[in-house]
């Protein structure tokens, strides 16, 4: 049941209750469903609590029997579609250029209140669901446990806890240092036992951490990848594998990971690109989705590492993306400007520069990054789906920045944002 605050609650949201649940019909010029191309023009969705009822034309919603009595919301000039999903941040980071030095002073209860308060940035600007891939004990689970009981507002979160890494290795500081094949199995439970979603395994470098290995340098052998794997599998968990490092792409493929992080194909002693198209075609075939992580800021990202590298880093995503490579997108949010609130930007790389339709990004990260995850309720406006939805004006299936014109958002039936 949705517990209100006598005199604060919204005058739209003091809907019809029946059976304890809010019952809502929204109306819209244009419903996109998720996949790319599936769209009901004049279209309207109903929803139950926390779940979809139907999705249709709007004469004939209009007649369904559930939409009687239900609060009728009209989005005249919008677009209905479903919740962003956002397959790669991490919110015990600030994203200022002293992120490190402010999760280093920052005690746990700080860190908490920094997690709930960028979750719900992200939720307002249109994501409803949201994969954390690195914190301290386990605070990403506390905060979503606390979401998924009612208790906090927030996107749907999915938690890593501290990723698997050398000792001294990238991100050493979230506690999750392994020495061995023993530790390697004992950390993977340990993140299981925690009630991790996903484990997450540094494969190579980065540039993040203070004397780790370089970003093209492994950290792990195939073997011990494989060791991760075998005991995530064992507990039910898919591994994400972060590898900047042709080699550690390829071993963690061979491993058999869920996704790959970054992706970025370096080559030994920062060679430059080490392009595989052997690697690139048994990723496809194996159904390893690859979350490239580039920020909403990504012009200034450009400027940053310079035109030749920009430039490279695009054409390795066309490169994969004709290998049939599936992609999973993500922002890496909390690192240095790459903000929790502008998804949308992100998702215009993506448009802008690699050169792909904003209906297929819109599906990207919808459907596509539903069916990456393995999540099965949501990323889809259709009968039966968790109510996770957006509205925007205009239509983001031909102009991605509409995704930033935010009227509502949906949370499992619960409002994110006023209208």
């Amino acid at each position: 049941m949705l517990v209100r605050v006598p005199g604060r609650t919204r005058p739209w949201l003091r809907a019809v209750l029946v059976g304890g649940l809010l019952v809502l019909l929204l109306t819209a010029d244009l419903v996109l469903t998720g996949p790319d191309g599936d769209r009901i023009p004049d279209g309207a969705v109903l929803v139950d609590g926390s779940t979809i009822v139907a999705a249709g034309p709007r004469a004939e919603l209009d007649r369904h029997p559930g939409a009687a009595g239900a609060q009728r919301r009209d989005f005249p000039g919008a677009t209905i579609l479903p919740g962003l999903i956002n397959g790669h941040a991490h919110l015990v980071w600030d994203a200022s250029m002293a992120m490190l030095a402010h999760y280093f002073d920052a005690d746990d209860a700080e860190l908490l209140l920094g997690v709930v308060g960028r979750a719900q940035r992200a939720l307002r600007a249109g994501v409803t669901t949201l994969r954390d891939l690195g914190d301290r004990r386990g605070l990403v689970l506390r905060v979503r446990d606390a979401i998924d009981r009612g208790e906090l507002t927030g996107p749907r979160l999915l938690g890593s806890a501290a990723p698997l890494t050398p000792p001294k290795g990238h991100c050493w500081f979230f506690g999750g240092e392994v020495d061995g094949i023993e530790a390697i199995r004992a950390q993977v439970r340990h993140n299981a036992a925690l009630g991790a979603d996903v484990i997450k395994v540094m494969a190579s470098g980065g540039q993040m951490t203070p004397d780790s290995p370089p970003t093209w340098a492994a950290q792990f052998s195939q073997q011990e990848l494989r060791v991760v794997v075998e005991e995530a599998t064992a507990a039910g968990l898919p591994v994400a594998a972060h590898a900047h490092g042709t080699g550690s792409i390829a071993a963690a493929v061979a491993a058999g990971v869920s996704t790959i992080e970054h992706c970025s194909w370096q080559g030994e002693q920062n060679s430059g690109p080490d392009l595989r198209d052997e690697v690139a075609r048994e990723i496809s075939a194996r159904g390893i989705a690859v979350c490239h992580a580039y920020p909403p800021d990504w012009r200034g990202f450009a400027e940053f590492v310079g035109e030749q590298r920009f430039a490279e880093a695009v054409q390795r995503v066309r490169w994969m993306d004709e290998r049939g490579v599936a992609f999973l997108p993500g922002t890496d949010s909390g690192v240095p400007t790459s903000v929790f609130d502008d998804y949308a930007g992100a998702l215009s790389y993506y448009v802008e520069a690699v050169g792909w339709t904003p209906g297929r990004v819109v599906e990207l990260a919808t459907a596509g990054a539903a069916a990456a995850l393995g999540l099965d309720r949501v990323g889809r406006v259709a009968a039966g789906f968790d109510a996770d939805l957006l509205v925007v004006d205009g239509d983001p299936s031909a102009d991605v920045h509409a995704l930033r014109r935010q009227r509502l958002v949906l949370t499992r039936g619960e409002p994110a944002t006023p209208a």
